[in-house]
């Protein structure tokens, strides 16, 4: 506990998703008060073809009501 998504566009070497993780582990650890020992991040990599129905749409716009900070956004537009 925790457990981090990131859900990006395929394309990020893994020397970058390296950083992206360290980086958000830090942030959790100082924010949440937890082990970084305890937070595991994974992350997700669409083509950007497929962003919007393989993720907009099912974990931006159906779940709506569990987002923290909304995108400014929205490819259906």
């Amino acid at each position: 506990m925790p457990h981090v998504v990131v859900k990006m566009y395929q394309g990020r070497t893994d020397e970058q998703k390296r950083a992206l993780a360290e980086a958000i582990v830090a942030d959790v650890v100082a924010i949440a008060g937890c082990k970084e020992s305890s937070v595991s991040v994974a992350v997700e990599e669409f083509d950007p073809a497929d962003w919007a129905d393989a993720v907009y749409r099912p974990d931006i716009i159906e779940r709506r009501s569990d987002l923290v900070r909304a995108p400014g956004y929205n490819p259906f537009d």
